[in-house]
């Protein structure tokens, strides 16, 4: 199939258009290169620089002509967007908006959405189904529930195939590929610079919570996972139809733990330094992936925590400086 990546040059977006490459497709990657990288893009993908939210730019580029789309496009920080709200529905929601307009009118059939876990915001039962209630706490996840809404309807509306892909916490590198994000928020590629020395010590945010060690729990998958997930969700789109899949593994790690891993992992101690809890941390995020198993036939293929941290760390060793 010809595809089109957006957001090809980020850490999600470019790994995926790697595996989609060596799959035999080919691909084609949008990006506006704000927060994503050049030197990420993988080398037989052909590069478009644009911005989802030129319209007239991304009409342009689809109307080419393409068989998918695959979203991953779109804003992700989440303090920025108790900040800066208009930016998250400026960015993710009309953006999207201009990127569903020009499928239309090239008649692409499918499209592939990077959704999240933060539209549930303060779950009421853990693991997270797909049917909890919708309460994002935040602009980028109310953002993200917004486009969830929009393919929802176009898809019903112009019998477009959409999968979204609500991911949880994603980790590890693939294909020399890997994090670099400016500022870093994810914890792995944190207690990994810890590690390396390039920080003085990882924050742990809350020590008190009602989890064994007292720190958070969250759901991590691997990047090869999530990877996989992307091309089965290509063939699971049914035309007039919007379908929503959790992505995780379905069981947690604690801060403690992950620390506790990465020092086994790299052979080195990693300082912490205790700080209070975060306004709006759950205590513990983990998600049910029945539905995506039973229905797609995805199962995690690297569910163990050290692989994940290995594999980032062997991203974090070979490009001390990322992609800089």
């Amino acid at each position: 199939m010809k595809l089109l990546v957006t957001g090809g040059a980020g850490y999600i977006g470019s790994i995926i258009a790697a595996q989609l490459l060596e799959a035999g497709h080919e691909v084609v990657v949008l990006d506006n290169l704000e927060r994503g990288h050049r030197a990420a893009i993988p080398a037989r993908a052909r590069f478009v620089l644009a911005d989802l939210r030129d319209q007239a730019a991304v009409a342009a580029v689809v109307s080419e002509g393409f068989d998918g789309v695959l979203h991953f496009a779109a804003l992700s920080l989440v303090s920025e967007s108790v900040a800066h709200p208009e930016r998250y529905y400026r960015t993710n929601v009309g953006g999207t908006l201009n990127l569903l307009d020009a499928m239309r009118a090239a008649e692409v059939p499918r499209l592939v959405f990077s959704s999240t876990c933060a539209v549930y915001g303060q779950p009421d039962e853990i693991p997270i189904a797909e049917t909890a209630p919708a309460r994002p706490a935040n602009a980028y996840g109310a953002s993200k529930l917004a486009v969830d809404r929009m393919i929802g309807d176009v898809c019903l509306a112009h019998r477009l195939g959409a999968v979204s892909l609500r991911y949880f916490n994603v980790a590890g590198a693939s294909h020399g590929l890997g994090e670099d994000h400016q500022p870093e928020t994810h914890l792995i590629p944190n207690v990994l610079r810890a590690a390396r020395g390039t920080a003085r010590f990882v924050e742990v945010f809350g020590t008190d919570y009602p989890t064994p060690d007292g720190t958070a729990i969250r759901d991590y998958i691997h990047i090869d996972d999530l990877a996989v997930a992307h091309l089965l969700a290509l063939d699971g789109t049914h035309e007039g139809e919007h379908r929503i899949f959790n992505l995780g593994n379905g069981s947690g790690f604690s801060v403690r733990e992950v620390i506790a891993t990465a020092e086994q992992v790299t052979g080195r101690q990693i300082a912490t330094r205790e700080a209070p809890r975060r306004p709006g941390d759950a205590p513990r995020l983990v998600s049910a992936s029945d539905k995506i198993r039973r229905e797609l036939n995805w199962a995690p293929r690297k569910p163990a925590l050290a692989n994940m941290v290995a594999d980032a760390w062997a991203f974090a060793t070979a490009r001390p400086h990322g992609y800089r």
